[in-house]
């Protein structure tokens, strides 16, 4: 299902991407006045500007509402499965104070050699 979303996500970014760069910008009017050839366009002279506007906006819809319908999976994918989901609790170690020359254990004030410094 997300992958789906995804691929309807990214065709519609890439066509909102190529719509607002094939439309002119404010300025451009001025252009079309001294011969700049726009008003003899396929969609008239103001044609292709409400036409290129209306597909840029519902394209900027689906592209909001994928985005939305992305976030909202991810976030019940993320309920689910936590980052700490695969961690077992252990009890925390038990830090010895000193080993003797066996290698047993040996706490504070059983007689141990602990203030020595080895040679």
């Amino acid at each position: 299902m997300s992958f789906i979303v995804l691929v309807i996500h990214v065709l519609a970014a890439l066509g909102v991407i190529t719509l607002v760069l094939m439309q002119h910008g404010k300025g451009a009017d001025m252009g079309a006045a001294f011969g700049g050839g726009s008003s003899g366009s396929l969609f008239g002279s103001s044609g292709s500007a409400n036409f290129l506007s209306r597909v840029t906006a519902i394209f900027a819809t689906i592209f909001f509402i994928t985005s939305m319908t992305l976030s909202f999976l991810q976030f019940e994918e993320s309920r689910s499965i936590g980052v700490m989901s695969g961690v077992t609790r252990t009890s925390p170690a038990v830090m010895p104070s000193a080993v003797d020359d066996a290698g047993s254990i040996v706490e504070e004030g059983e007689g141990s050699k602990v203030d020595e410094i080895p040679k």
